[in-house]
């Protein structure tokens, strides 16, 4: 009983936290996406594909999460947009005070996406609000089919879901289908894309979405 207690009032400063980041995002017409997965899934690559195609339209910044090197936002800092790096020293996930300090390094920036790369983790994210606007959660061809069901918390908590490397389906046992069933039994509001960030087949699918999200 007594960790309950401790982990509900962790997760009860969080969401006061994160209820703060979003009066200030909101403040300053961001949309802002959670983007989490796996380890491998290919955030850092969807997050590069998806900056190269809004290029001209949107204002991006990212904030990227990781539990020892910086080499992801290094990736991203070689596209000319504002990125920081939170490293997390072995913690499974980003918590909203983590992002709030992240983003005062990049608050003057002119910004209309902000991403926020979490930790690559199916469980701990889920349940951390960042303030974001939306949860998007990213799985490869490569994990399986049921991976929606061995973490549905994740799913349950997303509203969107990249299903990425779809390039490889001819190498893997797979189905597209197969996940997409698994996923939407856990979550039917799930909006689903199907991409391979290596012959950006669906990229723009998943890039008119959050164009079409902005403008609401």
């Amino acid at each position: 009983m007594s960790v309950i207690t401790v982990e509900r009032k962790v997760l009860e400063k969080n969401d006061q936290i994160a209820s703060v980041l979003r009066v200030k995002f909101k403040s300053k017409r961001l949309f802002v996406i959670n983007m989490l997965s796996s380890p491998g899934s290919g955030k850092t690559s969807l997050i590069e594909k998806t900056v190269d195609h809004l290029k001209g339209k949107l204002n991006i910044s990212v904030i990227v999460g990781d539990v020892q090197t910086d080499n992801d936002a290094k990736r991203i800092g070689k596209l000319n947009i504002p990125v920081v790096q939170i490293i997390t020293h072995g913690s499974c996930h980003l918590e909203a005070q983590l992002v709030r300090d992240a983003y005062t390094k990049i608050e003057n920036e002119p910004t209309d996406l902000l991403i926020i790369e979490n930790v690559g983790n199916l469980v701990c994210p889920a349940g951390y609000d960042l303030g974001e606007d939306k949860k998007v959660v990213l799985i490869s061809t490569t994990e399986g089919d049921d991976k929606p069901l061995k973490y549905p918390a994740m799913f349950r908590n997303s509203s969107a879901m990249v299903i990425n490397k779809i390039d490889l389906l001819p190498h893997v046992n797979s189905s597209v289908e197969e996940i997409k069933k698994n996923a939407k039994s856990i979550n039917s509001d799930l909006k689903i894309f199907n991409v391979s960030c290596k012959t950006s087949e669906g990229i723009e699918d998943w890039c008119n979405w959050i164009l079409n999200q902005i403008k609401k």
